[in-house]
């Protein structure tokens, strides 16, 4: 009977502990993000959003481009997490923002600062910046590009953000085909997505000191950078003269600069992609027929962009109780 008794206390205890066991991982198990989390803790988020971008964006249209590139810079340093909106507080190492790659040249900081304030006086402490910097890219998009997509949400912001993290993560524009294929896959991206994704560069600018190489003292055989177009480069030099006053800004699209469309891959077909990264992806065989398919099947350049833009969304997320809801975009609580 004693035994008995000693073997339905064990097979108790070992089936407490399961539970436990089981209820303690599931605690731990990130969560999905979704479309619509919002729609009951703050059902006009996204409006609000929206109504924020497509102010500033009608007042200068190059912030759609600074937009979408602060979405993807915050992605690829510590996943989706606003840690890229934090600033650097005093006495602590330099924030992201502060990175050579992301000082002086990101832009559209206020546009979220903006759509923060304006959540926070209807829904306090609900919506988190990374989300809001989500549905402004993907707002971006739509106002640049007419390309709209559903933007799943549910991420939470993080509490970190280090300078010395960026340049470890962000694709640099003297990277090859080989070597951001290798760079986007450590993100979870594939090699379609990352050409893809590379046709945001049909909108925004970027600064002389970016591609100068490419105009003049290229290598010891040519002067110039021969995979640029003569004529792109003379009209590039009188862009960039040297020496300039600063640092001076080219659109990265000449053709449509202001418009998120496929012209970008037919600016390289042409041999006047603006950065090393660019022309690349055309005379690499690695990436060169999925530069030429962009060229062909501009709508579905377009859908394959939006899909991109949501997995890019995705990445290292923080959900359920990880990490926080900023109440200023700037500064953790």
């Amino acid at each position: 009977m004693m035994k008995h008794s000693k073997f339905a206390v064990a097979l108790v205890l070992l089936l407490s502990l399961q539970i436990l066991s089981s209820a303690v991982a599931k605690s731990k198990s990130p969560q999905k993000l979704k479309v619509g989390f919002y729609a009951y803790k703050c059902p006009h988020a996204e409006i609000i959003v929206r109504k924020a971008v497509n102010k500033a964006v009608s007042l200068n249209p190059g912030l759609a481009a600074g937009i979408i590139r602060l979405h993807f810079h915050d992605c690829f340093v510590r996943g989706c997490d606003g840690s890229l909106l934090l600033d650097t507080v005093a006495g602590k190492p330099a924030a992201e923002k502060e990175n050579v790659a992301n000082f002086p040249s990101l832009r559209g900081f206020e546009v979220i600062d903006q759509a923060k304030a304006d959540i926070e006086a209807v829904c306090p402490g609900t919506v988190s910046c990374a989300d809001i910097l989500a549905f402004a890219a993907r707002d971006s998009s739509l106002k640049a590009g007419y390309i709209g997509y559903e933007v799943p949400s549910g991420r939470r912001d993080g509490r970190v953000s280090l300078s010395s993290e960026v340049l470890q993560n962000l694709p640099p524009p003297f990277f090859s085909a080989a070597q951001l294929k290798e760079n986007f896959k450590r993100k979870g991206l594939s090699l379609d997505e990352m050409v893809t994704l590379s046709g945001a560069h049909s909108i925004g600018v970027s600064h002389c000191s970016a591609f100068s190489t490419r105009l003049s003292g290229f290598n010891a055989t040519f002067d110039k950078d021969p995979s640029l177009d003569s004529g792109y480069a003379a009209l590039l030099k009188t862009k960039c003269p040297v020496p300039a006053k600063g640092d001076p800004a080219v659109n990265n699209d000449f053709q449509t600069p202001t418009v998120l469309d496929n012209k970008y891959y037919v600016n390289l077909k042409n041999h006047k992609g603006l950065l090393t990264s660019d022309q690349t992806l055309f005379d690499s065989s690695l990436t060169r027929n999925l530069v030429l398919n962009n060229v062909k099947y501009g709508s579905v350049w377009a859908k394959k962009f939006a899909a991109a833009m949501v997995h890019m969304g995705s990445i290292d997320v923080l959900t359920g109780k990880q990490g926080e809801i900023r109440k200023n975009c700037r500064l953790v609580n």
